[in-house]
């Protein structure tokens, strides 16, 4: 079950409110890069794709918040809703090496639970699209992976499988770009412009 287009705006826009910051543009711009790219891929619905994007980050309504919590918050909050697609979405987002992300054991309540899912969950097509686009936007438009991949570094630092998730997310824009017949990139507004922009990480504001 998903919502529609306009309750998706309205979920992320009550989100923006009780959490502000740079999440709810990515989001949003995260939802075009979807649409776009799935307007060239004939197995893939724009409209959902857009849903899955603008949602993909819905748990950081609750504040500000590890990689974990927001996956797992959003998806509880998703099913609460009864919207279960696009909680698989909040926790696939993150995790695009899936199984292999987890080869530790856990020791927070959101962990364990994120790889009991992911053990038991295949990621489709919808998954691997989110987790590159979650990659092409910034709050300030559209980005080539590799400033992406520095932006996040700079604000969480490297970990073990960091190279192997770049390495992940450029097979799935390899193979997107396979049927889409030209670049991701070409479908994404003004990327030349933005990429070139470097404003500093975002950091959370002092209380």
């Amino acid at each position: 079950m998903l919502p529609t287009k306009e309750e998706a705006e309205k979920e992320l826009q009550i989100a923006g409110e009780l959490n502000p910051g740079p999440w709810v543009k990515h989001s949003l711009n995260t939802g075009i890069a979807a649409r776009n790219i799935a307007e060239r891929i004939p197995s893939l619905d724009a409209d959902k794709a857009y849903i899955f994007g603008i949602l993909h980050d819905i748990g950081r309504r609750v504040g500000i918040v590890s990689i974990p919590k927001h996956a797992y918050e959003g998806y509880r909050y998703c099913m609460e809703k009864g919207w279960d697609e696009v909680a698989k979405i909040c926790m696939t987002h993150s995790y695009e090496l899936m199984e292999d992300d987890f080869n530790y054991e856990p020791s927070t309540e959101e962990e364990v639970a994120i790889k009991e899912y992911i053990m038991d969950c295949e990621a489709d097509d919808y998954d691997r699209l989110i987790q590159i686009c979650d990659s092409l936007a910034t709050d300030y438009g559209f980005v080539i992976l590799e400033k992406r991949f520095v932006d996040v570094t700079r604000r969480y630092g490297i970990w073990e499988g960091t190279v192997e998730g770049w390495n992940k997310k450029f097979e799935i824009k390899e193979n997107f770009e396979k049927v889409m017949g030209c670049s991701v990139y070409d479908v994404l507004p003004d990327i030349g412009r933005t990429t070139l922009l470097s404003p500093p990480p975002w950091k959370p504001p002092v209380k």
